[in-house]
């Protein structure tokens, strides 16, 4: 079997969530290639071999011109300096300078930036602090690879959310390693009981962005507490972990084949090695089994 296209992040979504006595959600991850903007089912099965084939071709995903060289995943050079979604601000939300009026898209800041966000606390490689629109979860979760999360408060703006996280992230980890998160599953903690000490910790400070944030008059900058949500806890399709991680680039190896020995966050796990997919965000792909 064979399919071609050009290759986007997988998509993750849940299959048979249930709820466990502990009002704990609980769900089994299952994933699909998207190639070509459109999603398909995986064509392997874990412990089957699989080929992944570079054509040599990349295509911007904003403008779909040919590019030599991708850049913030999967743009040419001239989206990558124009477009909103590939400044700095989306990777450091704190820095959001659309009231400066310096942002780069009007549009783009007003169907994201500006819709309701959530600071969540995750598990993945260890404990660590998020950030993501409402309408991500559990998306950006199990992009991560988070085995545990929580949502622990929601805001009105990404700008907001990211003051958050960088305060937050004074006590807590605010980045995934990624080698560890491929090693095997995260020790379990007691999310609810985290969140609750870390709000108590930081309520000056909560507070203080609290009153910064009102005096904005645009947009809805409220912080909520989300005191009674209940835990996340997701099961990935993965069979062994890997004792060392050897990491698969296509820009040097334009073929990589192995046997499929899982699926977590956006790699896959080879026995020959592991590839992030996402990475290749725009690049021209055939994959075999």
């Amino acid at each position: 079997m064979e399919l071609q296209g050009i290759c986007h992040k997988m998509h993750a979504g849940l299959k048979n969530p249930s709820v466990t006595d502990q009002q704990t959600h609980k769900a089994n991850v299952e994933y699909k290639f998207v190639l070509d903007r459109a999603e398909t089912d995986l064509p392997i099965q874990i412990g089957q071999q699989i080929e992944l084939e570079w054509t040599g071709n990349i295509y911007c995903v904003s403008c779909g011109v040919k590019t030599p060289k991708s850049y913030a995943q999967g743009h040419c050079f001239k989206c990558f300096k124009t477009k909103a979604a590939c400044d700095m601000c989306i990777m450091k939300p704190e820095t959001c300078h659309y009231h400066l009026g310096t942002c780069r898209e009007d549009s783009f800041a007003h169907e994201v930036c500006f819709q309701p966000h959530i600071v969540y606390l995750a598990n993945s490689s260890a404990l660590k602090i998020g950030i993501t629109r409402l309408g991500q979860m559990p998306i950006r979760w199990l992009d991560q690879g988070a085995t545990q999360a929580l949502p622990i408060m929601k805001v009105g703006s990404r700008r907001l959310s990211g003051h958050l996280e960088t305060m937050f992230a004074a006590q807590v980890a605010d980045k995934t390693d990624w080698r560890k998160l491929l090693k095997g599953e995260a020790e379990p903690v007691n999310l609810p009981e985290i969140r609750d000490e870390l709000v108590k910790s930081f309520a000056p400070e909560i507070q203080t962005i609290r009153d910064e944030f009102s005096q904005h008059t645009e947009f809805d900058e409220n912080i909520e507490l989300l005191e009674n949500e209940s835990a996340y806890e997701f099961i990935y399709p993965v069979s062994e972990y890997p004792e060392k991680i050897k990491s698969h680039n296509l820009d040097k190896t334009p073929i990589i084949r192995g046997k499929l020995m899982g699926i977590k966050g956006q790699y896959l796990m080879l026995d020959s090695g592991v590839i992030n997919i996402r990475k290749y965000t725009g690049y021209e792909l055939k994959i075999r089994t």
